[in-house]
Order: C-alpha cells, then structure tokens, then sequence
C-alpha cells in the first residue's frame, strides 16, 4: 500500500493530467480521488481522467468539500486558473493536506503571503510546482553557474511560449493514454474563450501563462536577486481579450538590462520543433555565457578561455529531485522544508513580484518599481 493519498483537485489547467501520472508512477503515492466543480470551463476532461486512472464512481467528485472529507487525502494537487489560486489554497489547507499547487502565481500584491499564511495554519507543506524546473538543461545551466564557470550573472534573457493557446479546447486521453488536444491545431475563439486562458478575470493572457516561469528560473540563476524596476508592454489582438505576447525589460540595481518574453504564437511547439527565437534562456556573466534551451540535450558555454564556445551534454537528474511528487515524499520522509528553490513559496513569493510588477506596468504604461 502507498504511504500517501493523493486527491486531485481543479482541472482549469491541463496540466493536471501529468502531474496525476507522475502520482501514479511513483510507488509510495496512490491517487484516491479527484474533483473538479466547473467542468465547463476546464481543460481536462473529469470522466476521462477517472477512466485513464481507473477510478470508480464514487472517487469522482463535483465538490471538493465532499472530496476531502470522504477521501481524507494526504496530498492535493491544485489546477485552478491564475487567478483563482489564492482562494483554492485557502479552501484546501484548512484540512491539513499537502498541497502541490501548479505554476503558482498570484496575480496581486501579498497573494502569496496569504497562500504561505493559510498553509502554515493549516500544517501542511507548501510546494510550488514550475515545469522549467525539470528541464535537464536548465539544472545543468544552474550547475554551471553555481560552480562559477561565467563568473557573476549580471543578465537573464528568457524567451517561451507556444504556436498558440486556441488548440487548447478541451484536452482528452487517446485509447492509448496519451494526451490529446482536441480540435487539432485550429484556433477556435469561440471555444478557447470558454477557458481561463483568454478570460481577463481569470488570469489569461501570454504573460501570466509563461512570465512566471522565467521570473521563477531567473531569480534561481541570479540565487534570489530581484530587479528594482520593470517596464512591461503587451500586444493585445482583436480577437483576444487578452495579450498573446508580452515583453518585460528588468533593471537590476549596478547590473544593467534582463529581458523577458512571452509568446502564444510562435512558429512552431518547442516540445515538438524548437522555433526561432529558441525557447529557454541566455545567461550573461561577468566570465562568460550560457545558451540553455528548453527540452535540448547541450547547454552551450563562452568563457574567455574558450570564446569559440562549446557544448556541453544535459546533466542526468538525480533522487530525490526528478520531478515534484518524488520530491515532495522525500520532504514529508525526512521532515524537511521545501528547500529546492523553484519549488520553494519564499523563493516563488520573491520572484512573483516580478509577474506582479509587470502587470502593474502594463496599466500603469511604464515602469513600476518591484517591492
């Protein structure tokens, strides 16, 4: 029998279905429940999760009250949209669970002061799950710059995104388990609009969908230091009540220009093609560069040794920090504070006001100062 049950919880991001795998994959997790109250606007069909995982019936809920009552679940997974994430960590953590909150954004000031708040009430460990952080060539990036081979990190470029988000329809699991975008590659307003990713109110929009990420890994390279100011501009289409591509200039105090940048719309998947620009990022230091890309199998390294620059293979990851279920049973194991930065909610409450700043900046049309 599994040490921990898990229930997950909030299906607005799609993204639940992979975090559900690695549940089921991993010996000491056992996925007893899971529960979605809006199926209408959710990206991941409830039955036909209930039918990839083999749950009967009655672990299927539409009230997550009754979920967590009647299932009394170790772990929850959360996948609310953006902006819903500081009300969801509120609803569960009174119960005392673990919580694996998924690219954990909080739209507005002291979000994340809340969320840390209600988990510590409630006793439960806090994890803040972002994807980049299992990407080998960024931990080998991080590697590289920790053992000093370009010197001080003075900038972070940063550039992802996707072909575009009106694929996401709806996301349904093939007879043979895998993950399938219904509606192919047609953009399909209409449709996509019935989900948060162009609803305003709900945190949509390019910057909100993949800012985080770089906010995230960046602070990570530059271990914890934040710019003073940002300056953000969006491009908002017709057909979008929301940005499908942002651009925020960081000025960090004596240390010059970063950038970051968001795109739904680029040429191609760069989990199927990697498109140009390349998504990842660019690290300066005061010794060298570092290009890492995401899902690439070399980082590449400048330094003033080796200008010519070279190539380096992608660390393999190692136990216990493969992905965020395995980590987070080696925390509960050994009675340990999430201390892998990424996943970490002080490290993620620092670099969210980043995301915070730039929506600030967006309204405000100029710079706004990070606090």
């Amino acid at each position: 029998m599994a040490q921990y049950t898990v229930a997950g919880i909030n299906f607005a991001h799609f993204h639940m279905g992979d975090i559900l795998g690695i549940v089921a994959d991993n010996p000491d997790t056992e996925l007893v429940a899971i529960c979605d109250e809006d199926q209408e606007s959710s990206t991941l069909g409830l039955q036909d999760t209930a039918d990839e995982f083999g749950l009967d019936d009655d672990r299927v809920y539409t009230d997550h009250v009754a979920c967590l009552e009647e299932r009394e679940p170790d772990i929850v997974v959360l996948c609310p949209s953006p902006a819903d994430h500081v009300e969801w960590v509120e609803k569960v953590a009174p119960y005392g669970v673990h919580v694996v909150l998924e690219k954990g954004t909080a739209l507005t000031p002291g979000g994340y002061d809340r969320m840390i708040e209600a988990m510590e009430a409630g006793g439960g460990t806090f994890l803040t799950n972002w994807p980049l952080a299992w990407y080998r060539s960024h931990r080998t990036a991080k590697r590289l710059i920790d053992e000093g081979t370009v010197g001080e990190v003075v900038e972070v470029h940063y550039y992802d995104g996707n072909k575009g988000s009106g694929r996401f329809e709806k996301v349904e699991f093939t007879d043979a388990g895998e993950m399938h975008f219904a509606g192919g590659d047609q953009k399909d307003v209409a449709a996509a609009a019935e989900t948060w990713w162009h609803q305003a109110e709900k945190g949509g929009g390019s910057l909100v969908d993949y800012l985080g990420y770089g906010a995230n890994l960046a602070t990570w390279f530059r271990d914890g230091e934040l710019p003073v100011e940002v300056t953000t501009r969006t491009e908002v289409p017709e057909w979008s009540e929301v940005d499908t591509q942002s651009v925020t200039v960081a000025r960090y105090e004596g240390k010059g220009l970063s950038k970051f940048e968001t795109r739904w719309g680029t040429f191609t998947d760069p989990w199927v093609h990697q498109p140009q620009p390349k998504c990842g990022f660019v690290v300066t230091g005061t010794e060298g560069t570092i290009s890492s890309y995401d899902y690439e199998e070399t980082v590449r390294v400048q330094t003033a040794e080796q200008p010519e620059g070279y190539e380096v293979e992608v660390d393999e990851l190692e136990a216990p920090i493969r992905d965020q279920v395995e980590y987070l049973v080696h925390c509960l194991d050994h009675d340990v504070d999430v201390e892998f930065e990424p996943l970490s909610p002080y490290h993620c409450r620092e670099s969210n006001r980043i995301v915070v700043a730039a929506r600030e900046s967006v309204e405000r049309d100029g710079p706004v100062s990070v606090e």
